[in-house]
């Protein structure tokens, strides 16, 4: 899809059908995520693919936003090697940009998604038995919207670009 495109039509799903998305088409959504990148290319993000029903129970007690998704990327970052100067950190800005490459590459493949960042971080780390070193980041539900999903109400509300962008 060109990539015009995918800025136009991609959105958040809210209500997602049973299929679920193909292992080739999620191995290229986590490629995207692969190449995306990170602070002084340091690649300190991991991504966990939940599809099994004993892990898409413990994001359902993590979080109530889920969306009945049959698949959620778990995008996290291992704190023993993201880069650090003093006190500030790129973990959540590396997890961040990471998830935009998987939101954006779902879209070109035809998988609808969701950025999540409502969800209880420890219980999704013990009931996945996350390591310690993993911070979780956000969860991005995929899979294909329900037919009688509505459109997000504020999906076509933008402000104009005057309002956002500066030259100085």
């Amino acid at each position: 899809m060109d990539f015009e495109r995918i800025l136009e039509v991609r959105q958040s799903t809210r209500k997602f059908s049973d299929r679920k998305p193909d292992r080739e088409t999620v191995e290229k959504i986590l490629e995207a995520g692969r190449k995306a990148p990170t602070a002084k290319n340091i690649q300190p993000v991991r991504i966990f693919v939940a599809e099994s029903d004993e892990a898409i129970a413990v994001i359902d007690n993590a979080s109530p936003c889920r969306y009945k998704a049959p698949t959620v990327l778990i995008v996290g970052v291992d704190t023993n090697e993201i880069f650090k100067n003093g006190e500030h950190s790129t973990a959540e800005i590396d997890g961040s940009i990471v998830a935009t490459h998987l939101l954006l590459a779902a879209t070109n493949y035809g998988v609808d998604s969701i950025w999540i960042e409502m969800f209880d971080r420890d219980i999704l780390k013990s009931g996945l038995n996350l390591p310690d070193n993993i911070l979780p980041v956000c969860l991005i539900p995929i899979g294909y919207r329900a037919e009688d999903c509505p459109v997000s109400r504020n999906f076509h509300n933008r402000k104009p670009i005057d309002d956002t962008v500066k030259y100085l």
